[in-house]
């Protein structure tokens, strides 16, 4: 992903959690509704309105906590990418361990800290692979130096060969 091509700080928010908020929607509607559709009665029309009614009483809620999960991610990049004066991999880092405890606040301070640890740790392996996938990348598509035939093995005409 390229940091850079993002939008700016404040639109980059907005972004961020209408981004999240439909990943939570599409997310939670595909699994309640195998949840829904696996715990309702037996009969196929009674599984397809159970898959239905989970996907609409719960669907919204993982939908929202996505969002405000990348609304709160979002603000405090924005945020440390200002202070730092640099967008790098440490911000998205610090931003997940600090998002993490942020939202683990009304849970006490040991939750929090547990929160913030695995924030930090789950952006951690995000940024590496992310890195590790744009160096295989960069590798696969680096210009090659061009393979040059010896013209004597062709037998080209007027070329005297070598042995």
């Amino acid at each position: 992903m390229d940091e850079y091509a993002r939008e700016p700080c404040p639109w980059r928010i907005l972004d961020d959690c209408g981004g999240a908020f439909l990943m939570g929607a599409i997310g939670g509607g595909i699994f309640h509704s195998i949840k829904g559709f696996r715990n309702a009665p037996s009969g196929f029309n009674k599984r397809l309105v159970g898959s239905l009614t989970a996907i609409k009483h719960r669907s919204p809620i993982i939908a929202g906590n996505f969002g405000v999960w990348g609304g709160v991610f979002s603000t405090v990049d924005c945020t440390l990418v200002h202070i730092r004066k640099k967008e790098d991999p440490w911000n998205s880092i610090m931003s997940g361990a600090i998002t993490g405890g942020v939202l683990a606040a009304r849970n006490g301070a040991p939750a929090m800290l547990g929160s913030a640890v695995v924030g930090g740790v789950l952006l951690a392996l995000i940024e590496g692979v992310g890195i590790m996938l744009s160096r295989i990348t960069a590798e696969q598509f680096s210009p090659q130096a061009p393979i040059f035939e010896d013209p004597s093995a062709l037998g080209a005409p007027g070329l005297a060969s070598q042995n």
